[in-house]
Parts: C-alpha cells; structure tokens; sequence
C-alpha cells in the first residue's frame, strides 16, 4: 500500500518531466525548420503573423514575476499588489505597443536591424554609442533572468515536496510561538537541481531553434499556463469552499485579514509611481526583437487590443491565490515558495497537479528563452561581427558564437542563482527583485521615446541619459537590495514616499533634454532616415 501511495505521489513530477519532453521535441522540429541564416535565426525571417505575435510578445512579459512573484507578494502585502503593476501594466504596455513597437517594427525593417544596439547607434551616428549600451542592457537584464530561474527552482521544490523525503530532508521550521514543525518543503526536489533542468531545457530548444524555437515555444507555453492558471484557481477556490468562503476565511484570520484591504498601507504617491515601472517594455530588447518578427504593422492590433486582458486573466488568479495562503498557511512561510505550496496542499489530483506546475514553468521559460536568445543576438551582431568585421563571418560562424554566448550566459545564470539562493542574506523576494530589473529598463524609456519622436535629441544627450541612469539606479539598487539594511528597516524603499524609479526616470529624462538642448543637433541626413513617412511599411 505505501508502494503505491508512494508511486501515486510522483505522477505530477512525471506529468512536468513530460511537458519538459515536448519542449525537447518542439526543439528538434524548430531545427528541422532552420532556413540556415543568420536573419532566420535571430528575427524567424521577419515572418511572424498576428497570432504568434501575441501569444510570444505576452509569453515573454510574462515570468516568473507574474506568477510566483505576484503571488508571494500578494502573500506578504495583500490585494493592493494588483495595482502595484497589473492595471498600470494592462494600460501602459499597449500603449507602449502602439506608440513605441510600430515604429521600430518599420525601421527596422527598412533597415535590416536586428538589435536595440543596431538601431541605436546609428539613430544617433555613433558606434561608441553601442557598446556603451551594450552592458547595460546585460547587466540589467541578469536580476530579470535571475527571477526566472530563481522562481523555477523555488518552485519546483514547493511543487515536489514530500516526494523524495530520504533523498532531499530539511530542518524543522521553529516557529515564532515556540512551535515546532516538519518542513513543508521537505523532500521536494533542491532549488539548485530544478533550476539547472529548466536552464539545460531553455537552452535546448534555443540552442537548436533559434528565435523561431522561441516563438513557438512561447506560443505553446503561453497557452499552456493560461489554461491551468485558471483551472488551478477554480480547483484551489472550490476545495476552499468558492470565492466567498475563502474571502471570509482570510476577513476571519487576524493575521491574514489585513491584505484583502491595504490602502493604509500603501499612499497615493507610492501608487502612482509604479505607473512608471510598466514602461520598462519599451526597452527590452528581448522585446524590442519579438517586434522585430513581425510580418506587417497589421500584426500588431491583435496584441495591442489583446494584452491587458490576458494581463488581467493571469495576474487575478495570482493574487487572490497569495491572500487565500496568508490565511491557509498563516504569514511564516516564504513568500516565493506560496503558489507550489498552495496547488500541493489543494490540488490533490496528482495529474492536474502535474499540469499546473507545467504551466507556472511555461510561464518562466516563455521570457527566459527571449532573453538568453536577444543576449546571443546583441553580443554576436553588435560586438563580435559589428563594423569591418561584418563581411568576414559567415552566417553559419554567426549562429555558432551566437550559441556558444548563449552557453555561457545560461551556466553565468545559474551559478549567480545558486549564490542568490544558497546565501541567506541575499534571498531576496522575485517580486522586488524584478521591479528593480524594470526600474532600470523603464529610467531608459524616455531615450527610446525620443529617438522616434523628437528629432532635436542628440548624441550627447544619449550619452547623457545612459550614463545618468546607469549610476542613479545603481545606488539606489546598493540601498535597498545590497546594503546591509537595519533591523527594523521599511522593506519598500521609498523615497519621499514614491518608488526610486520615479527619480530614476525623472533624472534619465532630464539629462536627455537639458544636454541635447545645449549640444549640437544631428546633421539632418542622419535624422531624417529615421523620420520619413513610414506607412508604405505599415500596409505591408
């Protein structure tokens, strides 16, 4: 009898390993479609359509962050965390698609690009420009890919506890009243070895597919955990006994009540500010190349109509999720462990357990496969074959330092996940590790909105905005993520009440104007490549 409980209780870690297994396959397919170039395997031959378009562009804003993270945060500081990002979120990210992603859809087109760093550096005439850019948009982009693997392995070991208890056992948790009690994660898989499997399974099918092995990995996996999103939710809200008994058994527990209303505990300023966070989409530039796939501008209205929706049918569940568990669990556990905990706890179906950790995974894969593939991307076409070294590559050279680069950002990821996880003190929550990767991106927004809507912007006010951003964010980043806090420290750092993104983006956009209005413009022939009338290119 135990035998079999004991097999039984494995079928949800079999039902992953197989979703895993079609991925390896989707691998495989998407390089038996591999046309060879360099252009087929950076931007898919620029021949995506509206629907891939959609289901890659979400499934890349959409990680670990929005999942595990929104839950956790949810878990630690209640309902007001969807408007902390989701409704800014499903407002200003369209908003960023239609003003910003159109435009430099047809510039790029027109001109061949296939990076941020292309494109910038000749909008502003300067190859300095670009490898200036180039680090930063690595090194902000590292917390991003840490959420994703962090929140991969915290997961996965949340989902399997109790599978393998001799294999992998854990101390007992004391708790604040003086009890004492087994590890809820016990005998679940070690964060370091789930982690490294999705890492080797990202690279995979990137490694061999390319951005086309991306696309439709995303695409798969963006509806994959939105369908066992919301079938987890009305599992895990039915065994609570429906929406309204489990709102009453939170508005019931004293610790946990507090989190379905925190408006005293976050102020207007503090709300308003994160409406710049959002923004950060305008400067991905795992982004800025999904933009880059498209076929024609028409792609982009089913995208722009569809993703505050879909904003809305994945962050909802989330979060309602992370309050039920302050109730379920009480406010002792960790935060980024709370979604695993929840579906092991109510899912006791061992199949649709296996099927929601497969989706939540989905969800963290579809963005860390962009990432690590635009990183393979920008090193190989902006540093390595950039200028007069263009010509003496092949494309088949190309692709090759393109995956070896991508080989070693994954294994640099995962060595700096085990450190993140491993040391005590630097187990920060994903949620607010990943506004910090979006502050950055988003303090950067106002470069990219200009170059495409301010002919006045210069070369010096470029440099101005990068290298002003650069240090403001990083001591503020030291403040709040690496310091030493004080006991007794706010966990959020505000700043006169608002997030530090806001004078992180207020001294980004003052630098740009202030410096290019008191340096010389572009010669007109530089700036008017990128002004003309761009509809020929739209209507294609």
């Amino acid at each position: 009898m135990t035998a079999v409980l004991a097999a039984e209780s494995l079928v949800p870690l079999y039902v992953i390993a197989g979703y895993l297994a079609l991925l390896v396959g989707l691998g495989l397919v998407t390089a038996k479609l591999f046309k060879g170039t360099s252009a087929d395997y950076f931007v898919v031959s620029r021949s995506i359509g509206p629907f891939l378009l959609l289901m890659s562009v979400f499934g890349t804003t959409m990680t670990g962050f929005a999942l595990v993270g929104s839950t956790g945060k949810a878990y630690e500081s209640g309902i007001g965390v969807y408007g902390m990002l989701a409704s800014w979120s499903g407002l200003v990210h369209s908003m960023v698609f239609f003003l910003i992603g159109i435009r430099l859809w047809a510039i790029g087109k027109r001109y061949g690009y296939m990076t941020q760093c292309a494109y910038f550096r000749d909008r502003f005439d300067s190859n300095a420009f670009g490898y200036l850019l180039f680090p930063i948009l690595v090194l902000l982009l590292i917390p991003y890919l840490l959420v994703g693997v962090i929140a991969a392995g915290k997961f996965l070991q949340a989902t399997t506890s109790g599978m393998f208890p001799e294999s992998f056992p854990m101390p007992d948790v004391h708790l604040p009243n003086g009890k004492v009690i087994p590890s809820p994660l016990a005998g679940g898989l070690p964060p370091w070895l789930g982690a490294g499997v999705i890492c080797f399974i990202v690279l995979f099918y990137v490694f061999f597919g390319g951005l086309r092995g991306a696309v439709w990995a995303n695409t798969m996996q963006t509806i994959v955990f939105m369908v066992t999103g919301i079938i987890a939710f009305y599992t895990i809200s039915n065994k609570l006994g429906g929406l309204s008994a489990a709102s009453e058994l939170v508005a019931s527990s004293e610790q946990a009540a507090p989190r379905l209303a925190r408006g005293d505990q976050m102020g207007q300023l503090q709300f308003m500010s994160y409406f710049f966070v959002p923004l950060s989409v305008g400067m991905f530039p795992h982004l800025f190349q999904h933009w880059l796939t498209a076929k024609s501008a028409k792609s982009f209205r089913l995208t722009v109509v569809a993703h505050p929706i879909f904003i809305a049918i994945v962050w909802v569940p989330c979060i309602l999720i992370g309050i039920w568990a302050a109730a379920h669990f009480g406010i002792h556990g960790k935060p980024n462990t709370m979604l695993g905990r929840m579906v092991g706890s109510l899912v006791h179906d061992p199949v649709l357990s296996g099927l929601v950790g497969a989706g939540v995974l989905a969800a963290i894969m579809s963005s860390l496969d962009s990432q690590f593939m635009c990183l393979g991307t920008m090193f190989t076409t902006d540093v390595v074959t950039h200028g007069k070294r263009k010509d003496k590559f092949t494309d088949k050279q190309k692709i090759l330092i393109s995956r070896l680069f991508i080989l070693g950002i994954v294994l640099t990821t995962y060595l700096l996940a085990l450190y993140m996880m491993s040391d005590a003190k630097r187990q920060e929550s994903v949620f607010d590790l990943g506004v910090w990767c979006f502050s950055g991106f988003a303090a950067l927004f106002p470069l990219v909105f200009a170059s495409v809507y301010w002919r006045r912007v210069t070369r010096a006010g470029a440099f101005a905005c990068i290298i002003v951003t650069a240090i403001v964010w990083s001591v503020f980043f030291y403040r709040d993520i690496l310091a030493v806090k004080p006991e007794g420290s706010e966990d959020e750092a505000l700043v006169l009440g608002m997030m530090p993104v806001t004078f992180i983006f207020l001294a980004s956009a003052v630098s740009l104007v202030v410096v290019s209005l008191l340096t010389k413009p572009l010669p007109a022939e530089t700036v008017d490549k990128f002004f003309i009338d761009s509809s020929a290119d739209a209507g294609q």
